[in-house]
């Protein structure tokens, strides 16, 4: 069953089991997760397990946790991210199996990126559709994220005219994620009411000594000494480790999907354009494909994933040194492709 982000409240556990959240914008997906999880627990689940299906991924991992009885809850949340929304032959009729699990003890959610012609045509995804609760979640038009931007002030009793809410959709190039977070800047910085337009820019256009999307430029040409001074400046100046992060994940979610739409026969820039990757971002993502592979890309975000779950209190482990070993370890691989670059050249 195939339903809106505005139906989700009326599906949420215990009415439904097995949720499949798609699409390619990544805040919206992690909003319902977060609905999802919290429906869940309210009705007694404390256990969760969460995996991300890689290329040698291991589906017997999920039969055990579903057959293994919990000494600590009733109920259970599974989680399955599928990046690639390939889970192979031995997945697909894992993901048959699940679809057609009573409802039980344990609530199921899995996340695929947005449906192309070969997922929707599946038999995996076809049972999920037809068992589960199915929500895509699509990047909202640059047309429409004034619109959007206005309800999320409302949210937090601020409001702002149409000039200002263009301009803040404008800074964000249409990502949420960014956009998300300087709305939840301007509810820090200003009481309820009306925002001026100098105060939206004040705070939009605000640059800190250290700026966070330094950290990615620096990892992907190779920095590692750079690295470790942003990072550390950052952590001086107050930034939590979740919004230094954020902008990592805003660089390698769309990093794999061109990757994806590449190997699928695509050319680069239109594979660029449709992830929405324009000016800077767009030469930082040409240089990672030139020396990340599909295999370090998803490793990339899985350890996001781990960091974002430490910082957030649940993963045990220092987030700050977490992302100082991922982004210097990123780092590394680049100044090594650098180096065989020179080496090339100079023969």
């Amino acid at each position: 069953m195939r339903i809106q982000a505005a139906q989700l409240a009326q599906h949420l556990p215990p009415k439904q089991h097995l949720y499949v959240l798609a699409g390619d914008e990544p805040l919206s997906i992690t909003e319902s997760i977060d609905k999802i999880r919290a429906a869940a627990r309210q009705h007694g689940a404390q256990e969760r397990a969460s995996f991300t299906v890689e290329r040698y991924f291991n589906w017997g991992q999920v039969s055990q946790f579903l057959q293994s009885f919990s000494l600590f809850a009733e109920q259970r949340i599974l989680e399955i991210n599928i990046p690639t929304g390939k889970p192979g032959v031995e997945g697909g009729k894992a993901l048959q199996e699940l679809a057609g699990l009573p409802a039980a003890d344990t609530t199921i959610i899995i996340t695929l990126p947005a449906p192309d012609r070969d997922m929707t045509n599946s038999a995996w995804y076809e049972a999920l559709l037809q068992q589960g609760v199915v929500l895509i979640h699509n990047q909202v038009p640059l047309a429409q994220l004034p619109d959007w931007i206005g309800q999320r002030l409302a949210l937090q009793q601020q409001t702002a005219d149409e000039v200002s809410r263009r301009f803040i959709a404008e800074q964000v190039e249409g990502n949420l994620l960014a956009a998300h977070q300087e709305i939840q800047k301007l509810g820090l910085l200003y009481p309820a009411g009306a925002l001026t337009e100098e105060a939206i820019r004040q705070c939009v256009l605000n640059v800190a000594r250290f700026d966070v999307s330094q950290l990615g430029e620096a990892m992907l040409h190779g920095d590692q000494s750079r690295i470790l001074r942003i990072i550390e400046g950052l952590r001086e100046e107050g930034e939590t480790a979740v919004t230094v992060m954020n902008p990592l994940v805003w660089l390698f979610r769309p990093l794999l999907q061109v990757r994806l739409a590449m190997q699928s026969g695509q050319s680069m820039q239109n594979a660029l354009t449709q992830a929405r990757l324009f000016g800077d971002r767009q030469q930082l993502v040409k240089r990672a494909l030139e020396f990340l592979p599909q295999k370090h890309i998803e490793a990339a975000l899985q350890k996001l994933s781990d960091i974002d779950r430490i910082a957030k209190g649940v993963g045990d482990g220092d987030a700050w040194l977490e992302l100082s070993r991922l982004c210097t370890g990123i780092a590394r691989m680049a100044a090594s492709k650098s180096a065989r670059a020179g080496a090339t050249r100079t023969r």
